[in-house]
């Protein structure tokens, strides 16, 4: 079945002097215009086109890559707005549609923004919304576990730490003693690790790995910042904190195991004004 704003592998059927058209199924022929046209194509290829609508409100595929489809959570700038309300850059031709009711304030051109991307039941058409919290669904205990790697979305910042988007689809908490050195911005999308999985569904996100697993990484970066500093940096046991924190975004307890990883290892050797590579 023919997916609206996502991706779906369609079949040439014949080249007009407007492009080329693939088979849509029930929804019928499908323009593929003649500016994604390649000479290789031939009636019969099977294509990954993205499907959506034009300005007529006309299905038509594309090659072009969108920066988001449908059910996504994305990082999107306003390229203009009207009386009606907010437009995105999202990759293909026509821009996505935000109507002011689904701006949490009002969108600014230039301007880029949190937004779940779905299709209105009203009309058919494409949009997105920045009250993204009902597309947000509560996560798994069985789904999760403490440790276990997962991709982010960072959403916005409270009191508490950061928010994020889970997998493209849960909501979580980045606290603010997990955060370290350089505060990710909204819109990053980052690796990280989950730490408990609430009562709520919500999950509690590290940056960094559980366990012995996150000693091993930061040994391994500690060991490539040593080389690319010509074999010393004047880090010790004394240094503060913050300054670890701000140089190599890690805790002093993670960046204490690395060394002493690296010292039992006989890679390096500490002197009271910091640490050299062997």
């Amino acid at each position: 079945m023919l997916q609206l704003g996502r991706y779906n592998t369609l079949t040439i059927t014949r080249f007009t002097d407007h492009g080329a058209y693939v088979d849509g199924g029930e929804a019928g022929e499908i323009l593929l215009p003649k500016s994604y046209v390649r000479p290789e194509m031939r009636p019969g290829d099977s294509l990954s086109l993205f499907v959506y609508l034009d300005q007529q409100e006309r299905l038509v595929a594309t090659t072009e890559r969108p920066l988001a489809q449908v059910g996504d959570f994305a990082f999107l700038q306003v390229a203009w707005v009207n009386e009606y309300g907010a437009f995105l850059h999202w990759g293909v031709m026509k821009d996505l549609f935000v109507p002011f009711r689904e701006q949490r304030r009002t969108m600014q051109i230039g301007e880029s923004y949190i937004v779940h991307i779905y299709i209105d039941e009203e009309t058919g058409r494409l949009a997105a919304t920045a009250k993204i919290e009902p597309f947000l669904r509560p996560a798994s205990s069985h789904a999760y576990h403490r440790g276990q790697e997962v991709d982010i979305l960072v959403w916005k910042r409270t009191e508490h730490g950061l928010k994020v988007i889970v997998d493209n689809a849960h909501s979580g908490l980045i606290y603010n003693e997990f955060i370290y050195g350089v505060e990710p911005r909204t819109g990053q999308r980052l690796r990280a690790t989950v730490i408990d999985v609430r009562p709520d569904g919500r999950l509690d996100i590290s940056l960094q790995r559980l366990g012995k697993g996150r000693f091993r990484d930061f040994a391994e970066d500690l060991l490539e910042a040593l080389r690319a500093a010509g074999g010393f940096l004047p880090f010790t046991d004394k240094s503060a904190a913050e300054v670890i924190a701000e140089r190599f975004a890690v805790s002093k307890k993670t960046f204490k195991r690395a060394v002493g990883t690296l010292y039992k290892e006989r890679i390096i050797t500490l002197s009271d004004d910091g640490i050299h590579l062997v």
